[in-house]
């Protein structure tokens, strides 16, 4: 691990250099703590300041942390969230070695509905198309999802959203590129109708996530309304404080 001090790469750079190829040996990805201060200064033949200044970038960045009496472990990467994820619910249950079934894929044409019209900004009566789809895993349904497009991406019915991800369909078909999304949350109960498709009683507590999705230029180009199963799924979101200075 020493460095080359001929090298015009500062020593604090070059040891950051090594200490980002540490952190991703597989023996430091279960939480085992790094060596010391003094060990691994003395395997880089450099100061403690200069090793604390590359520590310090990595604490930084949220790559490692430090706790006082415990030592200096490689952060955890967190799962992303169904908040993050928006973009591709399967790859995202994937990575939790989910594998999600689809049990529904219905695309209509069908008169927009009042909080899609609002949503998309469309007049009162317009004909749009609508995705329904209804996923789960282990043979239980989970989550019911419809999804309004905005006319103006031109589908024409005949577009096949069963096998890979919406938005990856969206752009091949379509050429347009989605890059941001409004999200809300609120909980309902679940409706007579609702309640067949998931296999819960009416009346029982979904999740409902709605989020409108838009382009470079800020147009909207879908709405989406999620029914989640409460009781079978659990949206949460990681967040952490960055260091002051």
């Amino acid at each position: 691990m020493r460095l080359d001090r001929q090298s015009l790469i500062p020593l604090h750079a070059q040891a950051e250099l090594r200490l980002r190829e540490m952190i991703e040996l597989e023996e430091y990805q279960g939480g085992e703590c790094l060596p010391d201060e003094i060990t691994l200064a003395n395997r880089l033949a450099i100061s403690r300041g200069t090793l604390r200044a590359a520590i310090g970038r990595l604490v930084q960045e949220g790559l490692i942390e430090r706790r006082a009496g415990v030592g200096t472990r490689v952060r955890e990467k967190p799962a992303e969230s169904g908040i993050a994820a928006w973009r591709s619910f399967s790859r995202e249950m994937a990575l939790k070695g989910i594998v999600v079934e689809n049990y529904q894929n219905s695309l209509r044409s069908v008169m927009v509905s009042p909080a899609a019209r609002s949503a998309l900004m469309l007049a009162t009566g317009t004909q749009v198309w609508r995705l329904e789809r209804l996923r789960g895993w282990g043979g239980q349904p989970v989550l019911h999802t419809s999804s309004w497009f905005h006319p103006r991406l031109g589908l024409n019915g005949r577009e096949d959203f069963s096998l890979k991800p919406l938005y990856e369909v969206i752009e091949a078909e379509t050429g347009a590129v989605v890059v941001q999304a409004r999200e809300e949350f609120s909980a309902v109960a679940a409706s007579n109708a609702m309640a067949k498709l998931l296999g819960v009683k009416r009346g029982e507590p979904l999740l409902l996530r709605t989020h409108t999705v838009f382009d470079s230029g800020a147009r909207q180009l879908e709405f989406c309304e999620v029914h989640y199963v409460s009781s079978r799924f659990t949206l949460t979101m990681n967040m952490h404080m960055a260091p002051e200075g």
